[in-house]
């Protein structure tokens, strides 16, 4: 069917679809947020104070004093697809993002794959969230025996799940302003402690001391087996990024703004994360953040800011993982918004509350999915939760790439118009895309070994199983989707029409 057709084989909208569609078309509160509630969000989904606790250490401990560099390079893959998820954004800005434009491009069954991996890469993480917010806020209030019971850590996170779902359920605008506070915080206390890291190490010159060197920026001494874990790990920090392009139907300018957004975040987040990582390393160097992989912030914070500064860093890890809550619940509860808005999943996480404007709904089944895993976790083996964290990775790679792809296929008929489009809408995302599957292919062969988990399921390492096991569960959900919901999946892949052409689809609303 052509898109005219389509157009013409639309049944008239009722008053009620009419209110939706000036609403936005899934019935979303357009224009909530401007371009710098768009960044905040962006980099607040990558929770750099959260991640760099769980993931320095382990960097340097990979590459030593190279940390820099490999953010450097972990950094180009993401710039390279952000191109494309700008270009696909321009096409068409619907808040599914990575599932809808990968439909598009390759065809409902793929699409519906990828979308799930990324919605349940998503979902699975909550529950490492919550069980982070919940310790550091135990810990800032200095209620250590709290912090060492499992199970007090499970209910106060559950709690933190359940209140910023509440948050989300509520609207946007009350996210955004949460967003606001928990960045301001966040972000003031990482510059703080980066800047004090830098001055007082410079002065006092303490043991293990490591001046900055330009060879942390540009190096070439690294072997393949180190660049390669260095960038497994780098990748993880920049994950999230793409959030603002899941509420592109609340924010200004919805066809060009959240695209410009997400790269703006990138970029940001990469200053931020490159300057934290530099002064961290220099102050003790790199084998002492290597001696603290689970938390590199406490040690080194009572050595930089003492003693009652170093709450601070307490302060700021838990502020980021609320904040990243608060970002994955809204990326969460958009997708399946799109889903169920495109018959790929069941009405009930399409239906918007006529009040608050948000797919309320949905908010409440997937917060309570979140809270049912964190429990289970806690009660089977709390480690899978790290095990979750790693095998993050897979879907992560699967996701991004599949969307650098997606806008190369999408686009083809376009690339040859300008040398404009070749290079931004073909080169730069499929050598993105490459890149993403060239760490899939290490990550998969790392985590085959079951060493590399804290867990073993069913013979397999436990994060080799979350992961690979998303994308089989993904695709055996597909198949039952398309036997109960077969209308989504007779769609086919799709090229772009045109400027000022309709695009097939692109005004589905749950009825």
């Amino acid at each position: 069917m052509s898109t005219d057709e389509f157009a013409a084989s639309r049944p008239p909208m009722s008053d009620g679809e009419a209110i939706a569609t000036a609403a936005g078309a899934k019935g979303l509160k357009p224009d909530v947020l401007s371009p710098l509630a768009a960044v905040t969000i962006g980099v607040a989904s990558m929770a750099p104070g959260y991640s760099l606790a769980a993931t320095m250490g382990l960097l340097a401990a990979a590459v030593g004093l190279a940390a820099p560099f490999l953010l450097i390079v972990s950094f180009v893959p993401m710039i390279l697809v952000a191109s494309g998820f700008y270009y696909m954004n321009r096409a068409d800005p619907d808040c599914g993002e990575t599932f809808i434009w990968t439909t598009r491009a390759f065809g409902a069954p793929v699409g519906w794959v990828i979308g799930f991996a990324s919605v349940l890469a998503s979902a699975l993480v909550m529950g490492n969230l919550g069980q982070v917010a919940s310790l550091y806020m135990l810990q800032l209030f200095g209620l250590q025996s709290l912090a060492a019971s499992t199970f007090w850590v499970s209910v106060v996170g559950i709690a933190w799940i359940v209140a910023v779902g509440a948050l989300v359920a509520v609207g946007i605008e009350v996210s955004k302003r949460a967003q606001y506070v928990l960045m301001g915080i966040q972000l003031g206390i990482l510059l703080l402690f980066a800047a004090w890291a830098l001055i007082k190490g410079i002065v006092a010159h303490p043991q293990g001391y490591a001046p900055i060197r330009l060879s942390q920026f540009f190096t070439t001494h690294l072997t393949g087996q180190q660049l390669a874990a260095g960038v497994t790990i780098a990748v993880f920090l920049y994950w999230g990024w793409d959030t603002v392009t899941a509420v592109n139907e609340e924010s200004e300018d919805s066809s060009r703004m959240p695209g410009l957004a997400a790269v703006a975040s990138a970029v940001l987040a990469a200053v931020l994360l490159i300057f934290v990582v530099v002064a961290a390393q220099s102050y003790h160097g790199a084998a002492f953040l290597a001696k603290n992989p689970d938390d590199v912030f406490a040690p080194l914070s009572r050595d930089v800011m003492g003693q009652p500064w170093d709450k601070l860093m307490l302060l700021c890890v838990f502020t980021s993982a609320v904040a990243v809550i608060l970002t994955t619940l809204l990326t969460l509860t958009r997708q399946s918004l799109s889903m169920a808005a495109h018959k790929g999943l069941p009405s009930v996480f399409g239906k918007i509350h006529p009040k608050f404007m948000t797919p309320f709904w949905g908010t409440i089944i997937i917060t309570g999915f979140a809270v049912a895993w964190f429990a289970f976790v806690t009660w089977f083996n709390v480690n899978l939760l790290y095990d979750a964290i790693t095998g993050i990775g897979i879907m992560i790679c699967l996701t991004y790439g599949g969307t650098g792809l997606a806008a190369t296929v999408y686009y083809r008929r376009e690339l040859l118009k300008s040398t404009r489009n070749f290079l931004l809408m073909g080169l730069a995302p499929t050598l993105g895309a490459l890149l993403f599957a060239l760490i899939l292919v290490k990550v998969l062969i790392d985590l085959w070994n079951p060493a590399n988990s804290y867990v073993t399921v069913l013979g397999l390492g436990g994060a080799f199983f979350m992961g690979a096991g998303t994308i089989v569960l993904g695709i055996v959900l597909m198949v039952i989707m398309w036997i109960f919901m077969p209308t989504f999946f007779r769609r086919r892949p799709e090229t772009w029409p045109g400027e000022g052409q309709p695009i097939p689809y692109a005004d589905e609303r749950v009825e």
